[in-house]
């Protein structure tokens, strides 16, 4: 994966390279990507996730989908601004530094979904931003399988073994919780959502990930659920 930028008015993107530029041409993105409104007129919304922001499903063609999630601030901050964070430079912002880490640990092979492309719109001494994945076939997220029973032992040590995998590299995700971990095709464990997520050295955080997860699992009602997690990440 060969990493771009392109700059468009107040527009700073961030894009693969090989995947949205044809033949050494300009790469085919640009601020309208970003823009639900541009994607509604097309007609190539095709549904949305749960969530704070509302992400978006879009017909990105040649049987691909993507994956529009706009960045918003949750709790009492949210009240001063629920879209709009503090610039600092364009490296630090959570889209550049988000899809820099997802590409990273994409090239190491784990199961994180491709990046696309990252927008910051600068706006003085703030900016917005949004980040474009591909969307995982058939993936579902593990909340809804917890909560509609379908979450057998063997899946649930699966996500443990695949926690492990990440946490062996040094990820820190610092809200690990039932809907952010993804089941696919094939039951493959998906892992999604990096914002403001960190490679770091071994320490006291993986504890802590494992402990955030725990408490989501106890939200869906299934606290039980955590031991046969806890053996597929001994195991790894």
């Amino acid at each position: 994966m060969r990493l771009a930028t392109l700059r468009a008015g107040k527009s700073h993107i961030l894009y693969d390279a090989d995947s949205l530029c044809d033949a050494g041409k300009a790469p085919q993105i640009g601020p309208s990507t970003f823009d639900p409104d541009w994607w509604q007129a097309q007609g190539r919304i095709t549904g949305q996730a749960p969530g704070r922001g509302a992400s978006l499903f879009l017909n990105a063609g040649n049987g691909e989908e993507w994956v529009l999630r706009p960045y918003r601030r949750g709790g009492l901050v949210a009240r001063l601004s629920e879209a709009r964070y503090l610039w600092t430079g364009l490296e630090r912002t959570r889209a550049f530094r988000e899809l820099r880490l997802t590409a990273d640990l994409h090239a190491r092979g784990l199961p994180v979904p491709r990046p696309v492309a990252a927008d910051v719109t600068h706006h003085g001494l703030t900016y917005s931003a949004a980040l474009i994945t591909v969307r995982i076939p058939g993936a579902r997220a593990l909340a809804s399988l917890l909560e509609n029973g379908e979450a057998d032992d063997d899946l649930l040590q699966r996500v443990g073994a695949t926690i492990r995998r990440f946490h062996d590299v040094g990820l820190d995700h610092v809200d690990l919780n039932a809907r952010n971990l993804l089941v696919g095709e094939g039951g493959k464990v998906w892992l999604i959502d990096l914002d403001r997520c960190r490679l770091r050295h071994d320490g006291a955080w993986k504890g802590r990930n494992l402990e955030r997860l725990e408490r989501s699992l106890v939200k869906f009602g299934a606290p039980d659920t955590m031991t046969a997690i806890r053996k597929g990440y001994a195991l790894g």
